[in-house]
C-alpha cells in the first residue's frame, strides 16, 4: 500500500523519519518533530505502517503545514516580488547570481550553471577533437 501526502507518494522500503522529507518543506528535524506528535516510531519502515498510522500523519502535516504545491507558489511569489519591486535581491535572481552575499570571483559554479567564461579554463568532452 503507497502512502500519499500532499499528492506525493512516500517511498515505501524507507524509514518514515527518511521518506517524510521526499516532501517538499520538510526536513530531518522537522520529520522527527511530526513523527514524535504523532507517536510513532522513526524507524518503522513506511509499508509497516497500519493505515491508521498513515492517516494521523496526512491528516496531521496537511492541516499543520505548508508542503508542496503552496509551499513552492509562495516562494516563487515571494521571488517574483522581489524581482518587481526592484530590489538588490531580486535584480540577483533575475540575473541567476548567488543572493545572500557569496562570492562570485570563484565558487558560485552551481549558481551561474557550471559555466566556464574565461579562455584558460576551457574543458574539452572527452570525445570531441582537440
Amino acid at each position: 500500500m503507497a502512502v500519499r501526502i500532499s499528492g506525493v507518494v512516500i517511498p515505501n522500503d524507507k524509514r518514515v523519519e527518511i521518506a517524510l522529507t521526499y516532501l517538499y518543506g520538510i526536513g530531518l528535524t522537522l520529520s522527527q518533530k511530526i513523527l514524535e506528535i504523532n507517536k510513532i516510531s522513526p524507524d518503522t519502515r513506511v509499508k509497516a505502517l497500519s493505515d491508521e498510522e498513515a492517516n494521523r500523519l496526512r491528516a496531521y502535516i496537511e492541516k499543520t503545514y505548508k508542503v508542496e504545491g503552496d509551499l513552492r507558489r509562495e516562494v516563487s511569489n515571494n521571488i517574483k516580488r522581489l524581482k518587481d519591486i526592484g530590489s538588490y535581491r531580486g535584480s540577483r535572481h533575475a540575473k541567476k547570481l548567488p543572493v545572500r552575499g557569496q562570492r562570485t570571483k570563484t565558487n558560485s559554479r552551481t549558481v551561474h550553471g557550471n559555466v566556464r567564461r574565461t579562455t584558460g579554463s576551457g574543458r574539452k568532452l572527452t570525445g570531441q577533437k582537440t
